[in-house]
C-alpha cells in the first residue's frame, strides 16, 4: 500500500534526479532506470508518476523554471529601486543553484533537445520571455522602451552565453559572471545618461 503524502516527495526526487543525471551525462542520453536509481525508486514507480522519460524531462524543466521564478519574485520584491531590480535578476540568474555545474549542463542539454522537442522548446521560450520581462521591469524606467529593449537583449544574451561557456568548461566563476553582465548594463546606462546631459 502506498504511503500517504509520498507522491510529491517522490516526484520532486525524480525531477531532481533527472536534472542530476542529464547534467552528469551532458545530454538526454539517460534512461528512466538511471533516473529512478538516482532517486532511490524503482523504474516502474517513475513510469507510474510520469508515464515516460519525455514527460519526466519536461516536468524537470518546469521544476527549474518554477524555482527560478520563485527566486526572481523574491528578489524583485526585495529590490529598493529600478536599478536594484535589474541587479536582482542578474544575481538570481547566477545563483549557486542555477549556476552549478550539473544544472548548467542540464540547461544546455535542454536547449539542444528543444530543437526536436516542441514541449521543451515551448518551456525555454517561457524562460526567455520571463527573463526579458523581468529585466525590462527595471530597465524601462531607467532607459525608456527602445534603449531598455536593447540593453535587456544584450544582458540576456550575455547570461545565456555565460551558461554556454560554463557548460564548455571555459566560463567564469559565479561572481565574475555577475560582474560581466552588471558591467554591460552599467556601461549602457552611463552612456544614456551622458547623452542626456
Amino acid at each position: 500500500m502506498p504511503k500517504i503524502g509520498m507522491e510529491p516527495i517522490r516526484r520532486k526526487a525524480l525531477t531532481d534526479a533527472a536534472i542530476e543525471a542529464i547534467g552528469a551525462r551532458g545530454s538526454m542520453a539517460v534512461t528512466m532506470s538511471d533516473i529512478a536509481g538516482r532517486a532511490g525508486v524503482s523504474p516502474a514507480l517513475a513510469h507510474h508518476y510520469f508515464g515516460s522519460k519525455e514527460q519526466l524531462i519536461a516536468e524537470s524543466v518546469r521544476a527549474l523554471l518554477r524555482e527560478l521564478k520563485e527566486d526572481a519574485d523574491r528578489a524583485l520584491k526585495a529590490a529598493a529601486s529600478d536599478r536594484a531590480r535589474v541587479s536582482a535578476i542578474i544575481a538570481v540568474s547566477f545563483s549557486d543553484k542555477q549556476f552549478s555545474d550539473e544544472v548548467v549542463a542540464a540547461w544546455l542539454a535542454f536547449y539542444v533537445d528543444a530543437q526536436r522537442n516542441p514541449e521543451i522548446g515551448r518551456l525555454l521560450a517561457v524562460y526567455a520571455r520571463r527573463l526579458h520581462s523581468n529585466l525590462m521591469s527595471g530597465l524601462r524606467p531607467l532607459a525608456g522602451d527602445r534603449d531598455a529593449e536593447r540593453i535587456a537583449e544584450g544582458a540576456a544574451a550575455m547570461i545565456d552565453g555565460l551558461y554556454i561557456r560554463k557548460g564548455l568548461g571555459a566560463g567564469p566563476a559565479r561572481h565574475d559572471a555577475v560582474a560581466l553582465v552588471e558591467d554591460h548594463v552599467e556601461t549602457q546606462l552611463s552612456e544614456l545618461r551622458r547623452r542626456t546631459i
